[in-house]
């Protein structure tokens, strides 16, 4: 709407300009309140924030992830930043996350979360993302990305135990209904690269091992109950 507004605007002061007689200063004045007027329109598509994919798909999502609070508390990462992607396949939906703003060859982990922050809720590891020599990386997941994803667990059984760490695996779950998860989250896999890039070496349970470091990005310039796999459509 934003783009046919813009075009509509321009091509009406660009005809009225030609077919108009008047003196320069008059069209000066004219152009100058054309230009601020078009600047004002794009200046608000730029914030207007998160928004679902042009081409009135309200299946389809597009959205940043931003730096995460610890970060920023620690002033590391000025640039990290993230685009998602998702885009429903039937049964299920791909994601398509690309990072930016990271240290360089340096491996992270991807979570679907509660809430965006400390203490994160129910957390379901994704998968890896791995930057390249500019500090930039492109991953694809596969799975139940929009408003029906959700954690449930009617009963405690038995789990395994296979780790030992600070983080160990505890041997039962405990027991909740249904939780939804419509967060996302992107933690350091060790907490010697975040002290490399200069942020807090604090140890957390978020890789596969349970040792990773603290978390980079984050949704959580959306609500905490209005996380943005809520937007989109099974």
């Amino acid at each position: 709407m934003r783009e046919i507004e813009t075009q509509t605007l321009a091509a009406s002061v660009s005809q009225s300009e030609l077919r108009r007689p008047c003196d320069a200063n008059a069209r000066a004045r004219r152009v100058t309140v054309w230009l601020a007027t078009l600047t004002s329109l794009c200046a608000t598509s730029a914030i207007a924030g998160p928004t679902a994919l042009r081409g009135g798909d309200e299946h389809r999502a597009k959205f940043e992830m931003v730096r995460s609070a610890a970060a920023e508390n620690a002033n590391c990462l000025p640039h990290a930043a993230a685009t998602v992607r998702i885009t429903p396949e039937g049964p299920v939906e791909r994601m398509r996350v690309r990072v930016k703003g990271l240290p360089p060859k340096t491996n992270f982990d991807f979570f679907v979360i509660q809430v965006p922050n400390n203490p994160f809720g129910m957390s379901w590891y994704q998968g890896d993302i791995e930057t390249d020599e500019e500090g930039e990386g492109t991953e694809t997941f596969i799975g139940r990305f929009n408003e029906e994803t959700f954690i449930v667990a009617p009963g405690t059984a038995v789990a395994p135990v296979i780790h030992h760490n600070k983080s160990p695996d505890i041997n039962t779950n405990p027991p909740t209904g249904p939780v939804h998860t419509f967060h996302l989250g992107l933690w350091f896999n060790s907490p010697d690269d975040a002290l490399m890039a200069g942020c807090p070496g604090n140890v957390t349970p978020f890789n596969g091992e349970h040792n990773a470091g603290i978390q980079v990005l984050s949704t959580r310039n959306f609500p905490d109950l209005e996380g943005p796999l809520l937007k989109v459509k099974p």
